[in-house]
């Protein structure tokens, strides 16, 4: 013996005075409530959102090229210098390839490989790599490889001749 549910009581049931659940919405209220969006506007406002993601990407992968630096170690090895080098020369990369990066972002009336296309984006991008760049930098100083210290400068530093000398 088996039951089937009457779903046509429910029109006719108590229950039908009640308020959608939040976030429900019919297609008869829908198209009543919510204002017309051109299909081209939505489409323009996520390229921006997509280009915003894209324009902050390099700092989200500074955690973990730091992790990397990190266990590559503080000496002068060939993995570690593998990884600096790479971490160095990345930010090179982006700001020479930064209108290509963009170009699938332009909007519909602009040039898309013009530099004054999404400006905001772009020197959001920049400034990013420019903090790749100072991590790997930063690494190189604490590895000892950037000439920091006076003792690095030596071979280029005069000596006057000596007091005893001088007086002969």
């Amino acid at each position: 013996m088996s039951k089937t549910l009457d779903y046509s009581s429910l029109e006719s049931s108590k229950w039908r005075h009640l308020p959608p659940p939040p976030g429900f919405t019919s297609s008869s209220t829908s198209t009543k409530t919510q204002p017309k969006v051109s299909a081209s506007s939505s489409y323009e406002q996520l390229k921006e959102k997509r280009a915003w993601d894209l324009a902050i990407s390099p700092a989200k992968s500074l955690p973990m090229q730091a992790f990397m630096l990190y266990m590559s170690g503080g000496g002068v090895q060939i993995f570690s210098m593998g990884i600096v080098f790479m971490l160095l020369l990345s930010p090179f990369k982006n700001v020479a390839g930064i209108n290509s990066t963009f170009a699938p972002f332009a909007p519909a009336k602009s040039d898309p490989k013009s530099l004054s296309t999404l400006p905001l984006q772009k020197i959001t991008y920049l400034a990013c790599s420019i903090l790749t760049l100072a991590l790997g930098l930063w690494k190189c100083r604490s590895m000892g490889l950037l000439p920091t210290g006076t003792g690095d400068w030596l071979a280029f530093e005069t000596r006057g001749q000596p007091p005893e000398i001088a007086l002969m």
